[in-house]
């Protein structure tokens, strides 16, 4: 089954070129469960991206493009009155799928950017005093571009906090944008792109990835550095518990990916900056990329890196 991962790996890298270690962290924190946030520049291959993870496990795929007028009903679902049987029948929303493209998610008022906050987390919709389970898997890559200020909205903190990574594609080097220039240049990848598996496979890989060894002694460490966080002399406000369990999550997710049997201190203190850095707050607001970065990099130094035998023996 590992050896599908991958050829999933394989298959999107037909067309995202030259992006190996953005795909390999999107498809950890799809394993772990979790969701992503893309910020990034214009034209980089954003959708793209999305589409094509659709395509590859056989999945539905969804994209909302978020506007100032979108409403919270434009996502979830609405109830409308059917005059034949003279009850309300749920006509779910775009969030009833495996893929969902946030597109320009803080486009969106504070009030429609909540609508995803059920969702997200507990992978149910409530309308009307009934609860609507969501698909299996269920994955939001949202998108913000980092430069574009005017009409937008600050994601809220309950909202930042339930993305497992923030992740940016960038621009290609010259090697990786000539071979996306010269693949596209008699046909589009994307059109030709078959699965390499199924939704039920990438399912039970899924839930083969949350069964990776994870020694105690890492999961302190975890908490170590969560610790630290919390006092951090720069950062009102540290990681939060959900965030502690999201790096636990994606590391065993990450381990799973790399044939591994169990986590490794090298495993932490590479998501650590991805699946933590967009949590990390202060008294005015989120930290900026850099500051953050800087942060995680002096509490990585400073915490002890476990030394016990960690295997799974």
């Amino acid at each position: 089954m590992k050896q599908k991962l991958q050829n999933l790996r394989k298959n999107i890298n037909q067309v995202i070129t030259g992006k190996d270690d953005t795909i390999t962290l999107l498809l950890t924190a799809l394993l772990a469960n979790g969701h992503v946030l893309l910020e990034d520049l214009p034209g980089c291959g954003k959708t793209t991206l999305a589409k094509a993870l659709a395509k590859s496990i056989s999945g539905n795929f969804c994209r909302v493009q978020f506007t100032p007028d979108l409403l919270p009903a434009d996502i979830t679902g609405i109830s409308i009155y059917n005059t034949k049987t003279c009850e309300f029948e749920f006509k779910q929303g775009p969030v009833f799928t495996n893929i969902l493209l946030a597109d320009e998610i803080n486009r969106a008022t504070p009030r429609t950017q909540s609508a995803l906050l059920e969702c997200m987390e507990e992978r149910q919709v409530t309308a009307d005093g009934t609860t609507y389970k969501l698909g299996n898997p269920f994955f939001v890559i949202a998108t913000q571009n980092p430069i574009e200020t005017a009409g937008t909205f600050p994601l809220p903190e309950a909202q930042m906090d339930r993305f497992a990574m923030q992740l940016s594609l960038g621009y290609p080097d010259k090697e990786a944008e000539l071979a996306l220039l010269t693949a596209r240049n008699e046909a589009e990848p994307l059109y030709a792109l078959e699965p390499v598996l199924t939704v039920e496979e990438f399912v039970s890989l899924k839930e083969a990835a949350a069964s990776t060894y994870i020694h105690p002694c890492i999961i302190e460490y975890i908490a170590d550095i969560a610790d630290k966080s919390r006092r951090f002399e720069d950062a009102s406000h540290g990681i939060s518990p959900r965030g502690s369990l999201s790096l636990m999550n994606c590391s065993k997710a990450y381990a799973f990916l790399h044939n591994k049997t169990f986590v490794t201190p090298e495993d932490i203190q590479t998501l650590a900056i991805p699946v933590l850095a967009h949590r990390l707050m202060t008294a005015n607001g989120y930290m900026g990329r850099s500051q953050a970065v800087a942060m995680l990099s002096s509490i990585l130094d400073t915490v002890p890196t476990p030394t016990e035998d960690w295997r799974n023996i």
